[in-house]
């Protein structure tokens, strides 16, 4: 089992929930728990981050106009795993290049942004 499988989710504000996981190629051989330190010390406060900022899929509930008030732009860690699962980063970045884009990203700052007034401006 030599690559890493990085687990988060979307949980709005009613505490309904969507999962994802990437698996990522671990050439390093980097440790479950050093990739977990790592990636917990780059969270914001409440332990949140942007998806898109470290180019992973998006998992919200809401789409199109469908935005409530139970919405909003934070997604959660869950859990690295080592798995034999392939790569399926579609960037093809190894966990050790992908932890260093969370913590480069964690001190650029999470960047929050409204549900729908992001959705108004991808479609201009």
């Amino acid at each position: 089992m030599s690559n890493v499988k990085f687990s988060y989710l979307y949980r709005d504000g009613s505490n309904f929930k969507r999962w994802a996981a990437v698996v990522f190629s671990n050439p390093d051989r980097l440790p479950r728990p050093t990739i977990a330190d790592v990636i917990s010390g780059s969270l914001d406060q409440e332990g949140m981050f942007m998806a898109h900022q470290v180019r992973i899929p998006e998992v919200f509930l809401y789409d199109g106009p469908n935005a409530n008030a139970d919405d909003h732009c934070y997604h959660e860690f869950f859990e690295v795993d080592l798995t034999s699962e392939a790569p399926t980063d579609r960037f093809k970045r190894s966990i050790g290049e992908f932890i260093a884009e969370f913590r480069a990203q964690a001190h650029r700052g999470w960047l929050p942004f409204d549900p729908f007034d992001r959705r108004l401006r991808e479609r201009s």
